[in-house]
């Protein structure tokens, strides 16, 4: 079954999609990570934050947020990248971060882009052009480090 994608401003989320990201983000998150942690964090919906979907039939399969710049002290954030584990092994990983990047060229162009990854991903988003900011840093028990991008001019694949 094809991958259905899609953008949305948080005020344009049908109740369906608002429930079904919370959904996977609670399910990689806070059940696969075994991190309990409070994901609903207030930024969701704020100003032109925005949520990047993908679909299979009516299940959500891949999922990140936009963080708006102006809210986030003139970078745009990345952030709660996750692939649904049944739906790993198949790229969508790659195609979303392509597609965000695209899109935050097209939101916000020349602006720098900003992520907490994972430690053991900053080969994966150095891909991608991030490279690390800052040293590594405990989050719920599992070591991050800042990444960021100079500029959200097209993305480097």
């Amino acid at each position: 079954m094809p991958i259905t994608w899609f953008i949305r401003h948080h005020a344009d989320l049908s109740i369906h999609e608002l429930y079904a990201l919370l959904a996977l983000r609670t399910q990689v998150f806070v059940v696969e990570q075994n991190c309990p942690y409070l994901d609903v964090d207030g930024q969701d919906l704020l100003g032109a934050t925005c949520h990047l979907l993908a679909w299979q039939g009516d299940v959500l399969v891949a999922y990140l947020r936009l963080l708006d710049p102006a809210k986030q002290g003139g970078d745009v954030v990345i952030g709660r990248v996750a692939v649904a584990p049944e739906a790993r092994g198949m790229g969508l990983g790659h195609a979303l971060m392509e597609r965000a990047l695209r899109a935050c060229a097209e939101r916000w162009p020349g602006l720098p882009i900003y992520l907490s990854a994972q430690a053991h991903l900053q080969g994966y988003y150095g891909r991608y052009g991030f490279a690390p900011v800052g040293e590594v840093y405990l989050e719920d028990a599992i070591p991050h480090i800042g990444m960021r991008r100079r500029s959200t001019q097209s993305p480097q694949t």
